[in-house]
């Protein structure tokens, strides 16, 4: 079994990222690198389970290498950066790594049952189909999103219980953004680096506006 579903190319490149956090955010480096390993390893587990519904239904894919940590994991590492120079960048880290978890959530739980609309005119859609979304997965996003919103709780000492949900919220809107952008990857404009790229993006922006005084 791969660590944390990287192959060795993606391990490395989750390393290189776990690096520029650990040195750009000093005293907190371990909530940082402590909420991205919570992330890899939920990742890591809900991609394992449904195995078998996922081989039959032809969409399991487990080893991921450097492109899916990149477009995950480049701008969680941007805010890292940028909370050297501003504390409140780690608002938007919290908002990036609540958005890929719970986009994870959404479409590794979401193919294990309830029919898949595709949006905008929410016709029913083959499991996996990017831009498309189920019930089942919708709720399966805002899992994610708490996860990350509840550890970000427990590891960084400003976070409240009402901010937790907040970070939770922030998940789900980036898992919708993840969706929306899908629409355009199934017709040829971007591909699922692209529409994971987006929705990290979406989670961190909401991270700055809701939190970012």
């Amino acid at each position: 079994m791969k660590l944390f579903s990287l192959n060795s190319v993606g391990l490395l490149a989750a390393l290189f990222f776990a690096v520029v956090i650990q040195v750009f955010t000093g005293p907190l480096a371990p909530a940082f690198i402590g909420l991205l390993l919570i992330f890899l390893i939920a990742g890591a587990a809900v991609t394992r389970y449904g195995y078998d519904r996922k081989r039959e239904l032809t969409i399991y894919e487990y080893e991921r290498s450097w492109e899916n940590v990149l477009a995950n994991g480049l701008v969680p590492a941007i805010c890292a950066v940028a909370y050297s120079f501003n504390p409140a960048a780690r608002w938007a880290y919290m908002g990036a790594v609540a958005a890929i978890l719970a986009d994870k959530f959404a479409s590794e739980i979401g193919v294990l049952g309830g029919q898949p609309y595709a949006l905008p005119r929410f016709n029913r859609a083959k499991f996996g189909t990017s831009g498309a979304m189920s019930f089942l997965g919708t709720l399966a996003s805002w899992d994610g999103g708490m996860i990350i919103g509840i550890s970000a709780y427990f590891l960084f000492p400003d976070v409240s219980l009402l901010d937790a949900l907040i970070i939770s919220c922030i998940g789900a809107a980036g898992s919708f953004a993840d969706t929306i952008a899908g629409i355009l990857e199934e017709r040829g404009i971007g591909n699922k680096a692209t529409t994971n790229f987006v929705c990290s993006v979406v989670g961190a922006l909401l991270g700055v506006i809701l939190f970012a005084n």
